[in-house]
């Protein structure tokens, strides 16, 4: 029997590039697996339809014959189709309000619903991911931010020269530009001296740090940081923090504890903004939910602005008024920052204003679609002939598919799974 897959075009964001299989694996798929992939045309995707019929892999406007559908990021309401099974990142999984009425349709259609997020392991890893795409791209991001908010000061400085992740043809290139950079400051000094500091030591935080790498770097902890004079404005000072300095238990006489951190957050409280008064730029990186201690509050810029060190905040992981709650809005690759008046409330497109500089792209990896697209691919092709070969006419109980997988069920057939019905209650609110 021959399996037919669909890759969807992606039309939620004007921006979104990316492809969940780019032509080589889509035609490994179709040799090695014998499952036909059809590919809806897509004037705008990183991989045009003439790459994907050079190897002979279908281009069709429809995707009417593909029972499974392959695609990045959330789908229109409008183009959902009865019965069919669906593998993206839905977004849905926090109760995102944004995302409920487009869950409410997947049940109404009877539809199944596989999510990119929930492809864990046994012990909650996640297995296939863009994560380091958004740490390269939302460094890139970030140090082009500061560049522009230092010329608007009047303050040159070397990154006034780099550019948009978006705006470069590749990744090398955005990467010598920022090596151009480094060599600069290494030369010539800073206005100052500069610290970074790092929240997060995931994927997401080893993909900026690799940007950040490619410029001459100096670590510090955050146990020296609170103490620490900057001696020199010819490196740049690193700082990564890890979730026993974000945070400290509520009972003053009690240690640490990851494991209980987890599973019982309200037994700490966050104590990130010791920090805040010794960083020029805070990169977040962290995994947020709103049962954790925020890193930077509303509240502490409304009391530190006008006059804070703290000029940029690069919110990579773009969780609207989470971890960062000065992060208001999300915002698209030609327009990726904005300073959060504090006085306000509210965001002020561009780099000029009294407060911090935001910048919440919510599809970084879009801004690094082909590479991006090539690295997800490789990962997720070995997941594709299970889930095209899976019965989805059966019971929830008799799916067969690898635990990995079927843990990534969020809808079967018009119901949500035993581990997701606890997003009824968000279903309910609209």
């Amino acid at each position: 029997m021959v399996h037919t897959v669909g890759v969807r075009e992606e039309d939620r964001y004007a921006w979104e590039r990316r492809v969940p299989l780019v032509p080589a694996d889509a035609v490994e798929l179709q040799r090695k697996h014998g499952i036909r992939v059809i590919v809806q045309s897509s004037e705008k995707r990183a991989f045009p339809d003439a790459d994907y019929r050079r190897v002979g892999i279908e281009v069709q406007d429809s995707l009417d014959e593909a029972p499974v559908i392959f695609g990045i990021k959330e789908i229109p309401l409008e183009r959902l189709e009865p019965g069919k099974t669906y593998v993206f990142f839905s977004h849905t999984i926090k109760g995102q309000a944004y995302n409920m009425p487009m869950l409410q349709r997947i049940l109404d259609l009877g539809c199944t619903l596989i999510d990119y997020e929930r492809i864990v392991d046994e012990n909650n890893r996640r297995l296939i991911f863009f994560g380091n795409y958004a740490g390269l791209a939302g460094m890139i991001e970030t140090l082009w931010a500061f560049g522009r908010r230092l010329a608007y000061e009047g303050i040159d400085n070397p990154f006034d020269s780099l550019d948009r992740s978006l705006a470069y043809p590749d990744l090398d290139t955005a990467k010598a530009a920022i090596a151009s950079v480094g060599e600069r400051i290494a030369r010539d000094g800073l206005p100052f001296p500069l610290v970074i500091g790092f929240a997060g030591y995931g994927n997401v935080s080893r993909g900026a740090q690799e940007i950040l790498s490619l410029l001459p770097v100096e670590e510090v902890s955050p146990e020296e940081l609170i103490e620490f004079s900057p001696s020199s404005n010819r490196v740049v000072y690193k700082v990564v923090f890890k979730e026993k300095d974000m945070v400290a238990p509520v009972d003053s006489g009690a240690e640490f504890d990851l494991k209980e951190y987890y599973t019982h957050p309200e037994r700490y409280r966050g104590v990130f903004a010791r920090y805040l008064p010794h960083l020029d730029i805070l990169v977040n990186c962290i995994y947020w939910e709103p049962r954790y201690p925020r890193l930077v509050t509303k509240e502490w810029v409304q009391e530190n602005y006008p006059g804070a060190r703290l000029r940029v905040i690069g919110d990579i992981s773009c969780d609207v008024e989470g971890a960062i709650e000065a992060t208001v809005k999300a915002t698209e690759p030609d327009n990726p920052v904005y300073v959060y008046d504090p006085v306000q409330d509210r965001a002020i497109d561009g780099v000029e204003g009294d407060g911090p500089v935001i910048m919440a792209v919510d599809i970084l990896p879009s801004e690094l679609p082909r590479e991006a697209s090539i690295h997800f691919s490789s990962v997720l092709k070995r997941f594709v002939p299970a889930i095209a070969a899976a019965d989805y006419g059966v019971e929830f109980s008799h799916l067969a598919l690898p635990p990995e997988l079927k843990r990534a069920v969020i809808v079967h057939r018009g119901t949500l799974t035993p581990d997701y019905r606890y997003l009824e209650k968000f279903l309910r609110k609209e």
